[in-house]
């Protein structure tokens, strides 16, 4: 008796693992999804659309981000898009934190996933058909403004700086991508997020390749024209 009551312990404890698997995917699978929907949410065409009634896809770049609508629309709009992309990669890394907790190799591997899944969402948003995505580094800043607090300050420090002395935001862009996978490994010596900033500055570097290009020509458009 003692012996059949031990295996069927055992085997409800089996089970309870499994469901505690189970519950564990789930979560991670309802994570990955909200960040990728939240990630394609395209404020920078809605935010223009209202405060200026265009199509902020048929102007200046085409691209909706930040750098595009403060050009085309202006600074409110350009304002309210940089927040609405940080914003959409900091909210799911932060809940998938607060759900799943970040301490271990794989607690911090699930938040990356999600982190990315903000990002490409970002990229490749369901909402406009996969295609006229945004750039990517106001949500990969609002994701590393949660993952790593320390290597997000260092990298928008670069970011301004460039800013301010070349006066082209993929400058800053570009250089703040270069030194924030240095950073989080200086700082986090952690394999997840230091995968994570490869993987999106790879996809940043990627969708700056018409910047490049026009900054080696010397036709990359200034932020702040110059009075004569």
């Amino acid at each position: 008796m003692m012996i059949y009551c031990t295996k069927v312990q055992g085997f409800l404890r089996g089970g309870t693992k499994i469901q505690m698997a189970l519950l564990k995917i789930y979560k991670i699978s309802a994570l990955l999804l909200l960040a990728y929907l939240l990630g394609s949410i395209p404020w920078g065409l809605i935010l223009s659309r209202i405060f200026s009634s265009i199509d902020i896809r048929q102007k200046g770049s085409g691209n909706i981000g930040t750098a595009n609508v403060f050009r085309v629309a202006g600074i409110v709009p350009g304002i309210l898009t940089l927040a609405g992309d940080f914003l959409k990669g900091a909210f799911p890394v932060y809940l998938a934190g607060f759900i799943t907790g970040g301490d271990s190799f794989w607690g911090q591997f699930n938040i990356c996933l999600v982190a990315l899944s903000a990002f490409w969402g970002h990229l490749y948003p369901v909402f406009l058909k996969f295609k006229k995505g945004g750039k990517g580094v106001a949500t990969a800043a609002g994701c590393f403004f949660v993952l790593s607090p320390v290597a997000f300050l260092i990298a928008m420090l670069v970011f301004i700086l460039c800013v301010c002395w070349f006066n082209r935001s993929s400058v800053g862009s570009l250089a703040a991508g270069a030194v924030l996978p240095i950073v989080v490994w200086q700082v986090n010596h952690s394999i997840p997020l230091l995968g994570c900033s490869v993987i999106m500055v790879i996809f940043i570097y990627y969708r700056h390749m018409g910047n490049i290009k026009r900054l080696l020509s010397g036709k990359e458009p200034v932020i702040w024209k110059k009075k004569r």
